[in-house]
């Protein structure tokens, strides 16, 4: 079983900022850190393979330094890991991301499985997993709290996903996608070994070039969206609490929303 896991470096930071001339994100000076629901997504890779056997293929898109998630997953126990690194892919939205992932995991080939967190922390849209899914023209299934089967003889997938009110159970085709929350493991700790063993290898860097990629599709090019402000709201004032009886209350907070013209 061949399993691919999209994973991404993000900053350890709120406090983000933009550069203004080219509308990226400004990493210099930024610690960075693997995104926290990768790790669980890596985590059920790692899982998967010592339960049916095969092959965890670990991918990351970003700038030369992202390598360092890469060699996170390798001392983990990740069999092979790909940087996705050229400046045309410099600028791209979630679109463009989708699409240039979607063409790596199709340029290694026969993967049964494609695993991402639910979402980054630096976005919070979970748009790439779904994009990539629908770009390899394969079925999505977001939101997994557990894979309960793997059947690869029949080619199909059970997952339990989390929902807001509880939770559902799906059956899918492989091959799939899945994007998985928090509560499906517990991330495991690279070994001594795993972390020297990892600093050793020879990280491969794939450029546009060694991608079949639409170059009107990656980077800024293939972005319709980009942005332009990253900002924390302001915090709020205090609020008040009415308290009494019900009968009380209501013709109270009545009376407070018309002041205020909120209601008329």
């Amino acid at each position: 079983m061949k399993i691919a896991v999209c994973i991404k470096q993000v900053p350890d930071t709120t406090d983000v900022k933009i550069d203004p001339k080219t509308n990226t994100l400004i990493r210099e000076g930024v610690a960075s850190i693997t995104n926290v629901f990768d790790e669980f997504a890596v985590e059920e890779a790692l899982l998967t393979k010592e339960k049916y056997g095969g092959e965890v293929h670990v991918i990351t898109m970003g700038p030369p330094q992202a390598i360092e998630v890469l060699k996170n997953a390798l001392a983990v126990g990740a069999d092979k890991v790909y940087l996705v690194s050229d400046r045309a892919f410099a600028g791209a939205d979630t679109l463009a991301t989708a699409y240039t992932l979607a063409k790596t995991i199709e340029m290694i080939g026969g993967v049964d499985l494609v695993i991402c967190g639910k979402q980054a922390i630096d976005g919070d849209t979970a748009q790439v997993g779904p994009g990539v899914a629908t770009r390899l023209g394969i079925p999505q299934l977001t939101y997994v709290s557990k894979v309960r089967e793997i059947d690869l003889a029949n080619k199909k997938i059970v997952v339990e996903r989390m929902l807001e009110n509880g939770k559902e159970v799906v059956q899918s085709t492989l091959p799939a996608l899945i994007t998985v929350v928090k509560d499906i493991n517990e991330p495991r700790l690279p070994s001594l070994l795993g972390i020297k063993k990892a600093a050793k290898v020879q990280i491969p860097t794939l450029t546009a070039k060694d991608i079949p990629v639409d170059e009107n599709r990656i980077g800024l090019k293939g972005s319709p969206t980009w942005v332009t402000k990253i900002f924390s709201p302001e915090a709020r004032g205090g609020g008040e609490i009415l308290k009494g009886e019900l009968t009380e209350v209501v013709p109270l907070l009545i009376n407070k929303l018309m002041d205020s013209k909120f209601i008329k």
